[in-house]
Order: C-alpha cells, then structure tokens, then sequence
C-alpha cells in the first residue's frame, strides 16, 4: 500500500470470490479497481464444495478450464443419512453440467485474485479498507475511505464502494444496513488425518443427528474434515471448542464414527468454530454502495450456495454499477431487490428440506425447523441462484 494512485473508480473491501469476480468484471470494462484484503479470516477457511450448476459462473470469468487445471478434489456426489437411519447415495454423474469440485479454498481464492490482477486490479492485501462516508453527488469522489495497513493509513477515493468483507459487513453496517439473522446456526470443524492415507471416498457426507446434523468431506490435501452444525443456545461450545470435545461428539453418530474408523482418522488440528446462519442485510445496496457475497446474505451449508452466491453477486454488482453509470438509475435497486428474491426463495426450500427430517421433532433444533416449513412462504419461482 502506498499513497500514490489512491482515487480509484470503485473499491473493495474484502478480496474473496466476491470481491475478486466484481473487480475483475469491472476492470474489463476500464474502470480503476482498488481491492483490499484485511486477511485472517481466509487463512481458517476449511474446502467448500462448488456444485456443477454453478460451473457456469466460473466460464463467465474465462476461469472454468484455469479452475479444472489447479488440482481440486472432484466432488462425485453425496452420501445421507436424512430422514431415515439407512442412508442414501447421489452422484454427479447424471447431471449435464458434469462433476462438482471440492475446492482448496486458499488455491480457489488466489486463482480469482491472480486473474483480477492481470485484468489491471491493484490489490492490497493486509489492508483494512473502511468507508468514511458517501460524498455529495458532484463531487469529485462519491466515495472516502481508509485504508489501513501496518499502521500506516492513507486516504481513498472513489466513485463506488463495494462491501466483499464477509457475514459481519461492518463497512454496509456503517452506512446504516441492519444484518437480518433467520437462526442461530454455528459450524465446528475438525480436520483429521491418516497414516494410511487411502480413503478415496470423494462424495459430501451428511448425518442427521438429533441436535443438529454433520458433514464431512475429503479435502484436497488428503485430510479430512468433520462438522457439526448445531444452535448457539443448544451447544456447548466451550465443550465443543477445547480438547477432545468435538471429536467425542463424532462418536455418538453411526455413518460418519464409522467411516473415520475405516480409516484410522485422528484430530490433526484445533477445532474451529464460526457462524453459519442464513441471514442478510436489509439494505444490500444504496447511494454508490453495494454489498456483495456473504457480506449481502450468507446461507445455511447445508444448502452448499456459499461459493455460487459469491460469485454471483459479485457478477450482478459489477453489471449493475456499470449500468448506473450508463444512466440507469435503477440498477442498483433491481440488484438488491434481485438478493432478497434469492434469500426469499432459499429459505422457503431450505425449510422444505428440514422437514424431511422426522425422527427427532420433538427435539428444540428439528421443531424450530419444522415450523419454519409449515410457515414458509410460496415465492416467485423465477427468483434463482443459477
């Protein structure tokens, strides 16, 4: 970071899949894109699973083939043990988009970013980028920020600001966005290891459970992860958190137990815990501002939109920025409208989804759930992710 060029046409905080497919569109177009990375965050992320209707988005950024080159995981489908004790198989194969990825999110993301940079995007990792305010229109810059790093703060203009920071969207907050939270949803994740290095299951496994539900998938380095998803006032996260805690928890499941037996799988790591909850800001876009990825709306894994929707967003906030300066004044309106669609239309078939789910609905994590789906709204059909 250095105080030279700092008047940039956008900036953007937050240099994930969103930030960096909407730097990328918008450099393509000519305009002068300042992304900016805090970092931290991104260095905790377990893999992600990109499905293959999504692939398409990928092919939008002339990524598709780089991505199939960098050596993720080929994610063949899924195991579940929803709804009944047996368990059930899906695969990929079927599907005319082809295989998902189960992806080494710090290759993916670096991939993203490397490709923005050769589109002409200057990037500031380590650097906090903090809107101030939104100027007057007139003014030269619609937009003062701060960027921050290693101490040193230098002064950024700019024409627009996108949030790309992630669920807790402080920069969106700052301008007066309120973060919508539908549950209290938290992940625990577990990497494990093993010595024998021969599990080639490359499927999503899923167990239902009767506080909550699991996953596990093989990630691209041979470790496995195992999570758990449970309510923040039903876990014990201090529990869940230290020691042992969330590896006895596996125990207590049946498909899952067994498969991490089959492979002599131990801990390799501390276990980490974040939000999970399906949520979103009221206001995902206002005057030259526009919220992105989950910094816009964040979703339940277990509806695996996560990498789809970064993507996503960041494509539709790019083209809706370059249509308002065409003089569309309405852009950025249809933008956010477009996202609630989109959430309205998730949680009515995530609900749907919980409610396959009988066995335990007496129990406080299912009955919530439950009741959700028989509350749930019938959306508009056309309002899709992909």
């Amino acid at each position: 970071m250095n105080a030279a060029g700092t008047v940039f046409d956008a900036a953007i905080a937050g240099a994930g899949p969103a930030g960096a497919a909407c730097a990328a569109v918008l450099a393509r177009a000519g305009w002068r894109v300042l992304l900016a990375d805090a970092g931290g965050e991104r260095d905790a992320r377990i893999g992600e699973n990109l499905p293959p209707a999504v692939c398409h988005l990928l092919a939008e950024l002339g990524l598709r083939e780089a991505v199939r080159a960098d050596g993720h995981r080929p994610c063949l489908g899924s195991w579940s043990s929803w709804g009944d004790a047996s368990g059930r198989a899906s695969d990929t194969l079927r599907q005319l988009q082809g295989d998902g990825v189960q992806l080494d999110r710090a290759r993916f993301d670096e991939r993203l970013r490397a490709a923005a940079l050769l589109d002409g995007v200057r990037f500031w990792p380590s650097t906090h980028l903090q809107i101030d305010r939104p100027a007057e229109d007139g003014l030269p810059h619609a937009v003062r920020a701060r960027a921050t790093s290693g101490g040193d703060t230098v002064q950024v203009g700019a024409r627009w600001f996108i949030d790309a920071t992630g669920r807790a969207a402080a920069p969106a907050c700052r301008l007066g966005a309120r973060r919508e939270r539908h549950d209290a949803l938290l992940a625990f994740h577990l990497r494990l290891e093993s010595s024998g290095r021969n599990d080639r299951d490359g499927r999503t496994w899923i167990e239902a459970v009767e506080d909550g539900w699991w996953y596990s998938v093989l990630l691209p380095g041979g470790e496995r992860v195992v999570s758990f998803l449970g309510d923040a006032d039903l876990v014990d996260r201090r529990t869940l958190l230290s020691g042992d805690g969330l590896w006895s928890q596996l125990q207590s499941t049946e498909h899952l137990r067994a498969l991490c037996a089959a492979h002599g799988y131990r801990p390799c790591a501390a276990v980490q815990g974040a939000d999970a909850c399906s949520s979103e800001l009221d206001q995902p876009a206002g005057h030259r501002w526009l919220a992105v990825g989950d910094a816009a709306q964040a979703f339940d894994p277990l509806s695996s939109k996560g990498i789809g929707n970064a993507l996503h967003t960041g494509l539709c906030a790019a083209r809706a920025m370059l249509a308002a300066e065409g003089g569309d004044a309405g852009a950025t309106g249809r933008y956010a409208a477009h996202l609630r669609d989109i959430h309205r239309v998730y949680r009515a078939q995530l609900a749907a989804v919980y409610a396959q789910e009988r066995r335990w609905a007496g129990q406080p994590f299912w009955a919530r759930r439950h009741a959700r789906a028989v509350t749930a709204a019938h959306p508009p059909v056309a309002a899709t992710l992909a």
